[in-house]
Formats: C-alpha cells, sequence, structure tokens
C-alpha cells in the first residue's frame, strides 16, 4: 500500500508561490502579445461600407474622409458602396460585420427614425460602436426661377388658400428631405402634396422641368441656383449656408425646424478599446485636416465633429426626439401607404 507524504507546510507554501509565480510568467506572456496586435493594428486594409451611391455628397465626404485617415493609419481603406433602403442596407452590412476594426463605415443618423421603423432590426444606442461625427448637410427649398414663388411666405399664404394643391419632390418616405418639409409644413400650419422619388435626382429633374412646384433636397440644388434655373427659397440648418448668405432659414422665418442630417462613422459592437482609440484618433485628425474642409466646403456640408462617446450621446438624444416625429407626423401610417 502507498503511503502519501507527510504535510509539510512549507512545501505547501512553496507550491503555492510556485504556482502564482507561474501564473504571473504567463499572464506575462499573453499580455504583450495583446499589446503588440493592438500597437499592430492595422495589418491590412480596411474596408469603409458608405451606404449611399457613388457620386452623392456623402459618398464624395466619406471618401475624403477615407484618404486622410488611411494616411494617418498607414494603411488603405477601401471604399465599398452597399446602396438602398435609405441608406439601411449598408448599416446592416456593417452591424453583422466582425468586430475586429477592418470594417467600418457611415452610420446615417436617420438609424434613429428607420430602427424605430422596422427598416432597421437593431437599436442604434446600444448595438453599434461610435467613432466620430463628421458633418452635415445643406437642405432646402427650391423652385424654377420662373416659378410664381418668389419668396417662401408665397408659398405658405398659396398653401393656405389651395391646401394640398402645391407640389413638392423629396426623395423618399421617412427620409431628412421627406421629414424635414412635414415639419415646416406643421409648423407653417400647412398642408401639401409630397411626392416621393427613389433619390433627390429624379426629384431635382422634374422640378426643372415644372413637373413638381418645389424640390426639397439637399445641396443638388446648388450649382442650378449659381447657374441661374432654380431660386433658393430656404435652408434648414442652424446658420446661413456660407455659399448662399443671401437664403434665410427656416427658423429666422419663423418655422422653429432645423434639419443638418449630420454623417457619422462607426464600427461594429464590440470593436477592442485599443483599435476603437486609434480608428477615433485617426478619424478626429481626417476631419480637422485642410484636405477635408476643402471638400466639405465645396459640398456644402458644414463640418460637425464629435469624438465617439459624445455622438452615441447625440445619437440617443435624437433617438428620443424621432419618438416623438414618427408619432406626430404619422410617419408609420405614411410608410403603411406608400
Amino acid at each position: 500500500m502507498t503511503q502519501g507524504l507527510p504535510f509539510n507546510p512549507k512545501r505547501r507554501k512553496l507550491l503555492i508561490g510556485g504556482a502564482a509565480a507561474a501564473a504571473a510568467g504567463t499572464a506575462g506572456i499573453v499580455l504583450p502579445g495583446v499589446g503588440r496586435a493592438a500597437a499592430e493594428y492595422p495589418e491590412r486594409p480596411i474596408t469603409f461600407i458608405c451606404p449611399w451611391p457613388v457620386g452623392g455628397t456623402a459618398d464624395q465626404s466619406m471618401r475624403a474622409l477615407c484618404q486622410v485617415a488611411s494616411g494617418i493609419l498607414k494603411q488603405s481603406i477601401v471604399v465599398e458602396n452597399r446602396a438602398g433602403a435609405s441608406g439601411m442596407i449598408g448599416t446592416r452590412a456593417l452591424a453583422r460585420a466582425n468586430p475586429d476594426g477592418y470594417t467600418i463605415g457611415q452610420i446615417p443618423i436617420s438609424v434613429t427614425r428607420f430602427s424605430q421603423l422596422g427598416m432597421l432590426q437593431l437599436d442604434p444606442r446600444t448595438e453599434l460602436t461610435y467613432l466620430a461625427r463628421t458633418s452635415g448637410q445643406t437642405f432646402g427649398i427650391a423652385v424654377p426661377v420662373n416659378s410664381r414663388f418668389k419668396t417662401l411666405q408665397d408659398v405658405v399664404a398659396a398653401a393656405k388658400a389651395s391646401p394640398g394643391r402645391i407640389t413638392y419632390g423629396h426623395a423618399g418616405v421617412g427620409g431628412a428631405t421627406h421629414v424635414g418639409m412635414e415639419q415646416f409644413a406643421l409648423a407653417a400650419g400647412v398642408k401639401f402634396n409630397a411626392i416621393a422619388y427613389k433619390g433627390g435626382a429624379a426629384a431635382l429633374q422634374d422640378v426643372l422641368a415644372g413637373q413638381v412646384d418645389l424640390l426639397a433636397d439637399s445641396s443638388s440644388w446648388a450649382p442650378h441656383v449659381e447657374a441661374g434655373k432654380l431660386r433658393l427659397l430656404s435652408t434648414w440648418g442652424e446658420q446661413r449656408a456660407t455659399r448662399f448668405k443671401d437664403t434665410p432659414t427656416l427658423k429666422e422665418l419663423g418655422y422653429n425646424v432645423v434639419v443638418e442630417a449630420p454623417n457619422g462613422i462607426g464600427a461594429p459592437k464590440g470593436l477592442p478599446a485599443a483599435v476603437e482609440k486609434k480608428l477615433r484618433d485617426a478619424f478626429r485628425a481626417a476631419v480637422a485636416s485642410s484636405e477635408f474642409h476643402q471638400v466639405a466646403a465645396r459640398l456644402d456640408a458644414p463640418v460637425m465633429y464629435l469624438d465617439g462617446p459624445d455622438y452615441k450621446k447625440y445619437v440617443a438624444t435624437v433617438y428620443d426626439q424621432e419618438t416623438q416625429l414618427i408619432q406626430k407626423l404619422r410617419l408609420k401610417e405614411l410608410l403603411q401607404q406608400g
């Protein structure tokens, strides 16, 4: 029969100490490896999902940012356009990607609306990583230069005299141009005949052709205003647009409506903290760069930078505002009607 060794307190202490030392030694091996992995990121090209078609203002803005950020990160950033469903197809793809820092993308602020309307099956307040808010857009109301409407006051007076007769084109039910125009109509106490298009370009063409009375869009109208083909009646920002300083904002005209729909950059939920920091730092510098400011000015896109954590708080605030707006404008019913 084999007998156990006699109990030795000193030996037990030695064993415990040896195990602790071994654990510490193992930790010493693992942790530097983690540190090296974070320090070496990115080791390969990064995919940037843009949820809009090639050539649009958001696409141009994001490509300018990615070009600067790639130089800072010393790695290429490949822009991949996944357009459709008012930006939600690209957002869904981003949310489902591996959270390793090699798939990032633009997050439209409309995620706060479409997630509540059932077009995006995720909670944007908790299921995405936010890296930066970048720049806004310049929205406005434009008419053909030969239109009978010389001012926005003319439009309001005509709409009150003939409710539902004046038409306006917008880029899709529930989008910023549609919701902004309906907010204005509500504030002015009027009713318009809203005509939905699959994008602002088609709406612009029908307004230029005189088939629709008003255009509600981002700055697609800008070159046509400068060319004398369209008249800009109002913009929707907090301040007047730099290029169109003679045009009043809705707020100046007495309607408490501000629509800027700022763009943001994010990643899937669960991004490693060290990788998140590198990306936040890179895009902070990219937004501050002269290269991006030049592109933003050309696109009439006011720079509206917020760091990731502050952008996340902003998204939560907008989410709450959208809850009220959806109810007030009966957007769920409008979507069901098509």
